[in-house]
């Protein structure tokens, strides 16, 4: 990051920031962790079981009934605490695979993530695909080895699975003591330091036991005999066969710190959040598409990658979360919003810790801040005071399931466009309108978010809908710098064609079979997969 010339508190607030996400398979312990993280960053007083019927509030983090109902994130949610002095902002993503659309987002507005590895799993295929985009932006990556407390695979096992898989380099920081009911807790490599503690210890506690030398004669009594020399022995082994942390491979994604622990228990969090705020990444360089921009500089950026309507439905309210790229937000300030050429004035931004929010006054880049808006902001659109600028790579992706919407009261018809257009805006689906015809199709990267669409529609919009099958699945958008070719394509393909919520063309077809004799017929038509948002193929 170049210092000369810049506004030196800007950039002192820019130090201080960390914003990342938490990715996972389902059921890898991703919400479990983030509520630790909140309590460590006094955030919240009490984390409770997540999914037990004992305790009637919900996890922190999920807002949707749906989500409470299954015991799934199905919206990610955007949380900001404070930590040892820094300013962090965390946003919890949707683990399930049905909703990667929503988690691939999310990643174009982080500077790292933490992945979280189920010790008796290792790396399941969601995770795989999350580290796919994750290795398109060279996301620096922490791995969190979580359920210790339960018998899983040996240590270098998991290494010997995540660099197999994954194609990334393992590096322990720190490394469990047993695990099961034999978990005794961490031993910190880098500061060679052995916490003990009960299962369940919070921050207000003393910090249990710390033992600082592996040849205390203490520790073959804090754990057993067989324990300590195994312990000592492992560590022997990691610091003659283990390559060392290398901050600069770690940044660029192809080394990941390791850290050991179980989530629900709290053992080996504090940890990993220590090392966390040392050694991720500060707010960095965004690219438009005209140039990169830095952080420091003092004119104001930021782009919207998320929208969520009806958080508090008491209010039927819709925020747009915006990541700020560049220079400082101060509350009621005028920015130009440039898909529209309008200016607006920025007068209730807040920030969020899952339900509660909270109005801001200022914020720095790195930090996610959201708007109210009445439907007059998408997802990708950009915000200055002065250029205009484009960021890139906020993608929406070719869906691969497909159902056709059946709308059980005529009556209700306005209202089912109006829930359908707000959910398409949001990225919760993607509506798709045949040139030929009045049927409305419904496009998911996975199936559940058909469900949620309908459940959302009945709960926000009193709209009682039910979807079937239609025999689709492909859809790619198409382009073509010849306009005569174009037209051609068009009406010979008509009834193949739709056009999408963002108006954009787009062709569906039943098989891979006949995109691929589309595209053989068709050479000139381009076919994307993918296509940057709110910006035509």
């Amino acid at each position: 990051m170049n210092t000369e010339n810049i506004d030196k508190l800007l950039l002192k607030e820019i130090r201080k920031r960390r914003t990342f996400a938490i990715i996972s398979h389902p059921d890898a312990g991703k919400t479990t962790l983030t509520e630790k993280l909140l309590l460590f960053g006094g955030a919240i007083q009490q984390a409770g079981a997540v999914k037990s019927k004992k305790i009637a509030r919900a996890a922190t983090s999920d807002f949707l009934s749906i989500e409470q109902e299954r015991g799934i994130s199905v919206s990610s949610s955007v949380m900001k605490f404070n930590y040892q002095g820094y300013e962090i902002n965390l946003l919890d993503t949707p683990g399930h695979k049905d909703f990667s659309e929503d988690t691939y987002r999310v990643l174009t507005a982080v500077d790292c993530a933490v992945m979280i590895i189920d010790s008796a799993k290792g790396v399941e295929p969601q995770t795989q695909k999350l580290m796919e985009v994750c290795r398109m932006r060279n996301t620096p990556i922490i791995t969190f080895i979580n359920k210790l407390d339960r018998e899983g695979l040996e240590p270098l096992d998991i290494f010997e699975d995540i660099e197999d898989k994954l194609q990334i380099e393992c590096v322990p920081l720190t490394w469990p003591i047993g695990m099961g009911k034999r978990f005794k807790g961490v031993y910190n490599l880098e500061k060679k330091e052995l916490g003990l503690f009960s299962p369940g210890y919070s921050p207000k506690d003393d910090g249990g036991i710390l033992i600082k030398d592996l040849d205390d004669i203490r520790l073959n009594g804090l754990i057993s005999e067989s324990q300590a020399e195994q312990l000592r022995e492992d560590v022997e082994l990691i610091d003659g066969a283990s390559d060392p942390f290398d901050l600069d491979l770690y940044l660029n994604g192809t080394q990941t710190p390791v850290f050991f622990g179980s989530a629900i228990n709290n053992f080996g969090v504090k940890e990993m959040l220590d090392a966390f705020v040392q050694i991720a990444p500060v707010p960095g360089k965004r690219t438009a598409l005209s140039r990169d921009v830095e952080p420091t500089e003092t004119a104001f950026s930021g782009f919207t990658f998320k929208i969520q309507a009806n958080m508090d439905p008491d209010h039927r309210d819709r925020i747009a979360f915006f990541r700020i790229c560049s220079g400082k937000f101060v509350k009621g300030m005028k920015v130009m919003h440039h898909r529209l050429g309008k200016e607006i004035k920025l007068s209730n931004a807040t920030i969020f810790m899952a339900r509660e929010r909270s109005n801001v006054e200022e914020a720095y880049p790195g930090d996610i801040i959201g708007i109210h808006n009445h439907g007059t902001i998408k997802i990708g659109d950009t915000f200055t005071t002065k250029e205009k600028l484009k960021f890139l790579g906020i993608p929406s992706f070719a869906p691969e399931h497909f159902r056709r919407v059946i709308l059980k009261d005529p009556m209700k018809a306005k209202s089912l466009q109006k829930g359908l257009v707000q959910l398409s805006e949001e990225g919760t689906i993607q509506v798709f309108r045949p040139l030929i015809g009045n049927m409305m199709i419904l496009g998911a990267v996975g199936v559940l978010q058909f469900d949620v669409t309908m459940a959302r529609l009945k709960a926000e919009y009193k709209v009682n809908a039910t979807h079937e099958i239609v025999d689709l699945s492909v859809a790619r958008w198409v382009s073509c710098d010849d306009e005569k070719k174009m037209k051609t394509f068009k009406q010979r393909n008509e009834s193949s064609l739709a056009l999408d919520s963002e108006g954009c063309l787009t062709f569906l077809t039943t098989s891979e079979y006949q995109l691929g004799f589309a595209m053989e017929a068709w050479p000139d038509i381009v076919f994307h997969k993918t296509r940057e948002i709110s910006r035509p193929a």
